[in-house]
This record gives C-alpha cells, structure tokens and sequence, in this order.
C-alpha cells in the first residue's frame, strides 16, 4: 500500500510539475500585451497614466513582457536595466531629450523583432530658469542662465519688453547677448512646449544695503572704486569695492561696514519681512576674483542686532571667478542662523559689515558690488 500511494505522490508531483511548465511557457512565448501604465510608488499604483514628463519613472504593466529588448518614447530611446524588466511589467524613465518627431507612441522592441506601440504622450516641460551666472551684466555683453529644457526656437525677454540674441543654447543652458532697452526685472524664456519667468531679476535693484553708491559706513572708504582703470573690472552698478594685495592669517580687513546711524540710506532697506520670515528670502551679491580666493574667510553681518558680530554667516573660499563678475546665491535663513542674537524688526535699521578675516594667508584681488536680500520668488 506504501508503494502504490508514493507511487500516486510521484505521478501527482509530475503532473503538476509539466502543468507548470506548460504554464510558464505559454506566458513566456504568447503575444506580448500592455493593459496600462502607471506610477512606481506602491501605494499610488491605481494612478494610471495616458502620458509623463520627461525624466519620469514609469511602470509599463502587461503581459508576455520579459523579452523586452528596447523602450522609445516617440523617437528617443530609454534607457533599461535588465533587472527592471519582468515577464509583468517593465520599469523606464522617460527619455528627458525632445523628440524630433512626435508620434504620442511609446514602443517596445522585444528580443525576437516584434514591436507593440502603445499610446502615450510625452508631456515636454516648458523652460525652468534656476539662476543667471551673473544678475549684472552690461549692454552687448553676454548672459548666461542656468536651467533646464531650454529648446530651440527660443526667445529671451526682458523687462519691457526688449528680446536678446541668442549666442548659444543647450537643454541646460543658454547665453545671450543683453540689448541696449534691457531693464531690470525678470527674464521670460518661451520655446514651443511654454513660457516661463525667472524668480530672479536681471540687475536687481531691490533691497541693496551695502552698493558704495556712495560710500557709507565706518571704514575704508579707500577701497571704494568711482573710475575703474586699465586692469580693473569694469562697473556693473556704479561704484564698487575692491580690497587687493597680501592679506595675513587672522588679519582684520573691514571691507565694509557701519550700524545704522553710520549707513542711514542703506541700512533701512532689508525688508521687515525678511527679519519675520527669513526663509523666504535670499542673500546675493556680486563678487569678481582676480586672483582667486582660497583662504582666509569673509564674515558677512546683513540685517543684524549687534554691532560688529564676528560669529556672522562665513562665507568660505574657495571661489574663483577668473577675472569675470558672478552672483553669490545664500539662503538668507542660514545668514539669520548664524548670528549670536536673532535679528529684530527695527525701523532704525540695521547693523551690515563685510569682513575679511580667516585662517590662511590670501594673495587678494577681490571686488563687490550690491549685496542685497531679495525674496526667493518674484513676487
């Protein structure tokens, strides 16, 4: 009796074991079937999709998937990780470069030259404009914004209107020539897929508590330049301040500096929002290395409540500019952060110094011009 039932369990074993088989071989080699797309999160995955922005991960989700060799979206390609491809699904993130012909398809290539095309849209972002290398830049000189999905044909606007020569254009980047009617406020960018404006202004004219137009303050008016001359960086807002020559580890190098009663046009304008909600705003000033900074350290007091305050925010080397001016972006929240006391709302304004003064010694040649806290967004 033993025999026969272990015999029975044998014969039972084998029949499930060919049904399987058979099974696994039909999902394997049947017609290759995609009932939708989604997300990948776990917890959204009744989030079905008709279409997904560039870069976007994706879950392809059929049947008779697995031999899956090629993923396109319209006419680019994305790129697969074995792993991610099951006889189920298909994971893929959507290819972030345009499309020269756009079909609404995406289709897959499996291992043996059969292609199934499935409906999907592309959706192409309109232009994202991060930052602007420098917020100052002259007339018939070149600009450049940093960003993403910068597609040709495209067109830089000003404030007011003027439109700018296009010098070169990548997806990340584009530079351009600045027009003579060139005003200050932001920048708009408009490719076929949209329009954007920047939350950054072109020669921002908002909220500058230390300019030297004119000089204010306690110390070293001398650093002031009024009329730069061969060798020097050219004006980009009036006046600028320029401290050049051997700096010693530890030395004391106000650049600029004064309480309120002693800088009494420029103190009073970093907004009273800025001191209640500093999150919101950003420190930015404009900074030309002729030599570059690689030690030593620059104390920075905007906005504070006690007269020279050494533990303000340090702005830290290294930097080098390469002879050309850049704007410094600092989140004004970790300026607030650093100091010994918190900043209060006071009509009367506001302590504000500039301070070269850190381990190392520094060959300098460093200029600045408008430090300034504005809001993170245009508002």
């Amino acid at each position: 009796m033993k025999s026969i039932n272990k015999t029975l369990l044998t014969l039972l074993m084998l029949v499930v074991t060919v049904a399987m088989f058979t099974s696994c071989k039909k999902d394997s080699g049947g017609t290759p079937v995609v009932n939708y797309v989604r997300i990948t999160s776990p917890q959204s995955s009744d989030s079905l999709l008709v279409g997904a922005g560039q870069g976007q991960l994706i879950a392809i989700v059929g049947s008779n998937l697995g031999d899956a060799r090629e993923v396109w979206f319209n006419d680019q390609e994305a790129r697969l990780t074995p792993t991610y491809i099951s006889n189920t699904s298909i994971l893929a993130s959507v290819p972030s470069a345009i499309p020269d012909s756009i079909t609404n398809n995406l289709t897959i290539i499996f291992k043996n030259g059969y292609k199934l095309e499935y409906p999907f849209e592309v959706q192409i972002s309109k232009p994202y404009l991060k930052s602007m290398v420098c917020e100052y830049v002259n007339e018939g000189k070149v600009a450049t914004i940093l960003g993403n999905y910068f597609y040709a044909p495209l067109t830089v606007t000003f404030t007011g209107g003027a439109t700018a020569e296009i010098v070169s254009l990548e997806d990340e980047q584009v530079q351009f020539t600045v027009p003579a009617e060139a005003q200050p406020g932001p920048i708009t960018i408009t490719t076929n897929f949209g329009t954007s404006k920047s939350d950054f202004w072109f020669r921002d004219p908002r909220n500058i508590f230390i300019g030297s137009d004119p000089f204010e303050g306690w110390n070293n008016p001398s650093l002031v330049v009024t009329n730069p001359g061969p060798g020097d960086p050219p004006k980009i807002n009036g006046n600028y301040f320029r401290i050049k020559g051997q700096i010693g580890s530890w030395g004391w190098n106000e650049l600029a500096d004064g309480d309120a009663g002693s800088m009494p046009d420029y103190s009073k304008n970093i907004p009273d929002d800025a001191i209640l909600h500093p999150e919101k705003y950003y420190l930015k000033f404009e900074v030309n290395t002729m030599k570059p900074y690689n030690n030593s350290m620059i104390t920075i007091n905007a906005g504070g409540s006690v007269v020279q305050d050494t533990k303000g925010y340090k702005w830290a080397p290294p930097y080098d500019t390469k002879g050309k001016w850049q704007t410094v972006v600092i989140p004004y929240e970790e300026v607030v952060a650093s100091y010994t006391t918190p900043p209060v709302v006071n009509p009367n304004g506001y302590w504000s110094m500039v301070l070269l003064q850190g381990p190392g010694d520094l060959d300098a040649d460093m200029s600045f011009d408008n430090f300034r806290v504005v809001p993170k967004v245009d508002q």
